[in-house]
């Protein structure tokens, strides 16, 4: 007599799709010393508005940016043997957005020249994750179906209905502790690190219930 049977630790099976990047994320920074606060707000508020120029040259709304608060900070010089207060340095950071991936390297360029002196990052991404992350599910959902096919048949059993499902963002830092990864469905490859691509994965925990023994 077949009974129910609960699986503590359901085995889990990931799906990855592949896109080229439509939209580039660039980390910038930018700072300026002067003298008096006042004048090193002044001249943070100058290189904010210089840079917002460029960005708009660049067909980047402001929309596209988003952009830290004026921070303020003193600012300090070695002489003889101690540190002496040189005046006061105003920093600005920013997030941009920008789909003109051919024109990357000019808007670096330019944002340089406008006074920022820190490129932090820049991060390649789609902004159609959504509907590649909707596909990579629909692939992990019929590669465990597969598997669990597979192992039934070994087993000498039938495959019944789904009696669970649950998706886990392989993404999350803290994965859920019942989900252990069994294989991915596209095989590692050099073509995986390759610029270019930017890859949506998506994992599931699927748990069948058994129909009885194969006739």
């Amino acid at each position: 007599m077949w009974q129910d049977v609960r699986i503590r630790q359901p085995w889990g099976v990931t799906a990855s799709v592949k896109s080229a990047p439509d939209l580039a994320r660039l980390k910038l920074a930018g700072n300026v010393t002067e003298k008096t606060p006042r004048e090193a707000f002044e001249a943070g508020q100058a290189g904010v508005a210089g840079l917002r120029r460029v960005l708009r040259d660049h067909g980047i709304p402001d929309g596209r940016v988003s952009s830290s608060r004026l921070k303020l900070s003193s600012a300090y010089q070695y002489q003889d043997g101690v540190h002496k207060m040189v005046g006061c340095t105003c920093e600005a950071a920013f997030t941009v957005e920008t789909g003109d991936l051919d024109g990357l390297q000019q808007l670096l360029i330019d944002v340089v020249d406008a006074g920022v002196n820190r490129v932090e990052g820049v991060e390649f991404d789609v902004t159609a994750k959504g509907e590649l992350r909707a596909e990579a599910r629909r692939a992990a959902v019929r590669a465990a179906r597969a598997k669990a096919e597979l192992y039934a048949e070994a087993a000498g059993v039938r495959l019944g209905e789904v009696v669970h499902i649950e998706d886990v963002n392989p993404d999350d830092p803290l994965p859920n502790e019942r989900y252990r990864s069994h294989g991915a469905v596209s095989g590692h490859s050099d073509e995986d690190l390759a610029p270019g691509q930017i890859v949506v994965s998506a994992a599931v925990v699927l748990g069948f219930s058994l129909a009885g023994p194969r006739t």
